[in-house]
């Protein structure tokens, strides 16, 4: 399956660049083909986007980068990490399939967001190469992420729909502001963790298509023009503006994700490894799905 699935994504990654080499959006031609450019009524998102672009939106990403990672730390400071001890029974709770997907989904993360920093403050780093490089790594690790959002998003659907025990889990924000090791009411996934369920789906989807936007100017879209009576100038625009705004939430999910599979609770991140779930981490921060692992003689 995973030489499969790596032959699947070198030939989608050889289609991109194929289409790349006969689209016009590496030439002379980039700004031409851009239907209306600089036309009366091709303008109307312009004073917006110059705004949000040129004041907004590398100051918000500077604070995502430094708030998030900067509270966790405090946090790891004051209440320190979970530890359990990861020597007792396991389940085995995500098979191969499982964990071949999302590996794909945290790999590509991994690239994507890191190079789209460098975009964001391609200033900061003077342009030239490292940019570039950084706006094409960006694109090519899309592919494989796109090739496995559909997929993450099916065989998690059911455990990542929301239940009224998440209500009380957000309430106590799933005992992280706390030293002790008391039960947590929460199924196989907690709360946050179906939070970041559908941030990654559903934003990693918009992004998916506002990035590709942006990265094919000259495709035209007369749907989209019809519907919103924008011009393509406007439309790459607002397309700029959704991946801005929906980067933001990503950006700090995954690093809320990151630090709580990997800091808060030490050993969490070896689950989507090896496919096993220690018995005690899974009785305390996921008690009701303990419960029917234990009535179902799994633990």
């Amino acid at each position: 399956m995973r030489k499969n699935l790596m032959m699947i994504i070198a030939a989608l990654s050889l289609s991109t660049v194929a289409y790349a080499t006969e689209s016009q959006i590496w030439g002379e031609m980039r700004i031409q083909n851009i239907l209306e450019y600089g036309k009366e009524g091709s303008t109307h998102l312009g004073p917006l986007f110059t705004l949000l672009q040129n004041k907004y939106f590398a100051w918000i990403f500077l604070g995502v980068l430094i708030g998030v990672p900067g509270a966790f730390y405090i946090h790891y400071l004051i209440i320190g990490p979970k530890v359990f001890p990861h020597s007792a029974k396991k389940y085995y709770a995500f098979n191969l399939y499982n964990r071949i997907i999302h590996q794909v989904a945290a790999i590509s993360f991994l690239v994507i967001i890191p190079t789209g920093f460098i975009i964001v403050f391609g200033e900061f780093f003077g342009g030239g190469t490292l940019v570039r490089m950084a706006k094409n790594l960006h694109g090519i690790f899309t592919i494989p992420f796109t090739i496995v959002v559909i997929p993450m998003a099916l065989m998690w659907l059911k455990e990542a729909l929301f239940n009224f025990a998440d209500v009380k889990w957000f309430m106590i924000l799933g005992g992280y502001l706390s030293k002790e090791k008391k039960p947590i009411l929460a199924d196989k996934f907690n709360a946050g963790q179906k939070m970041w369920y559908w941030v990654a789906i559903l934003g990693g989807i918009t992004m998916i298509l506002s990035g590709a936007f942006m990265f094919f100017l000259d495709f035209k879209m007369q749907m989209l023009h019809d519907l919103t009576g924008l011009s393509q100038i406007d439309l790459l625009r607002a397309a700029a503006i959704i991946h801005n705004v929906m980067g933001f939430a990503i950006v700090a999910m995954f690093i809320t994700h990151v630090y709580m599979s990997m800091f808060a609770i030490k050993g969490a991140v070896h689950s989507i490894i090896t496919g096993y779930v220690e018995e005690e981490e899974v009785k305390i921060l996921h008690s009701t799905w303990y419960k029917k692992l234990r009535d179902q003689g799994k633990f």
